[in-house]
């Protein structure tokens, strides 16, 4: 057979026939017209070749596993020189992970600096056993997703209501006086800390993991969010306002968060809330207020982390 056939069978490229050949690999006999005459045991090593090589064992380093179908074994892995192969390649893994462990250990450790650098909560250190790498910034894979109960269809329309909170700026914020044009509003559960524990069940819990995520990608996409037209951005939360102007100082935020332990706002305009250990929490939402209104609604948010692109591609889609 030719070589496109040949690759085709095995599952790789020309190119990789072509590399294989020139290791020696493979050695192919030749037509009356020159070309190479590949036959079903070239198949059987090519396949062989790329196994291994999804599991990690270079092309280079295949040759015993070769020779010991070429001597006759059913298997590649019949002979002690393909066992030997195998602990070459599991040896080359544990110094490559050794070496991975350490990069990830240092990594952890300049991420804690960093991530307390601008707080004023100093690290509370690590506990025997603590996975530092649960520092709130990338929300887990396996996140449930919520889903919308309709517990915001009734806002599109309403208006603010006289209500003045406080932000970390110092001042009160009315919400009923935010300016003309449009403020982007969104409202979050709670913010975690490097070092200190979330709720129990938190990561079970639709849409209330990623505050953190979600609240960097407000500050990295603020000055696009302004020039696509929104006037002001505000991040919303029952957490009190000590506790959230440690978060704007930790992430560097740009904008305020406004403080509602009370949850007034809830009450006022019935958005959705919902309990984890014994407190009661806002559910994720995201408000566009224009001229003292609510003119548009993000419900369910979803992934966190992503959200702040979604408001932005709204507005853009959406010019005043």
């Amino acid at each position: 057979m030719l070589i496109g056939e040949l690759a085709r069978r095995a599952g790789v490229t020309v190119k990789a026939v072509r590399y294989y050949e020139s290791l020696g690999l493979l050695t192919p006999g030749r037509l009356a017209n020159g070309y190479r005459d590949y036959g079903e045991g070239d198949v059987r090593l090519a396949r062989e070749i790329r196994a291994l090589g999804g599991l990690g064992i270079p092309v280079e380093s295949t040759r015993p596993f070769l020779e010991c179908l070429a001597a006759g074994h059913r298997h590649a892995d019949d002979c002690p020189a393909s066992l030997a192969g195998y602990r070459d390649a599991i040896d080359d893994l544990t110094r490559r992970i050794e070496g991975l462990t350490a990069r990830r250990a240092a990594l952890v450790m300049h991420l804690e600096q960093a991530a307390h650098r601008n707080s004023r909560v100093p690290p509370a250190g690590a506990r025997e056993g603590e996975d530092l790498m649960t520092d709130y910034l990338t929300p887990p894979d396996d996140l449930p997703v919520p889903e919308d109960d309709g517990a915001a269809a009734h806002l599109p329309g309403t208006r603010m209501p006289h209500l003045e909170l406080r932000g970390t700026g110092g001042e009160p914020v009315g919400l009923d006086a935010l300016g003309a044009g449009r403020t982007v509003l969104y409202v979050y559960p709670l913010t975690g800390r490097p070092g200190t524990d979330l709720p129990e069940g938190w990561n079970a819990i639709p849409g209330a993991r990623g505050c953190t995520p979600e609240a960097c990608g407000f500050r990295d996409h603020h000055q696009e969010l302004l020039a696509a037209g929104a006037a002001r951005v505000f991040g919303l939360s029952s957490q009190d306002t000590a506790y959230q102007q440690e978060v704007v100082e930790r992430l560097r935020l740009p904008f305020q968060m406004l403080s509602d332990p009370a949850h007034t706002l809830a009450r006022t305009l019935g958005l959705p809330t919902f309990a984890a250990t014994g407190q009661t929490l806002y559910t994720r939402l995201t408000l566009v207020v224009r001229d003292g209104a609510v003119e548009h609604v993000f419900y369910p948010v979803f992934p966190p982390d992503a959200h702040a692109g979604q408001v932005l591609d709204w507005l853009r889609a959406n010019p005043r």
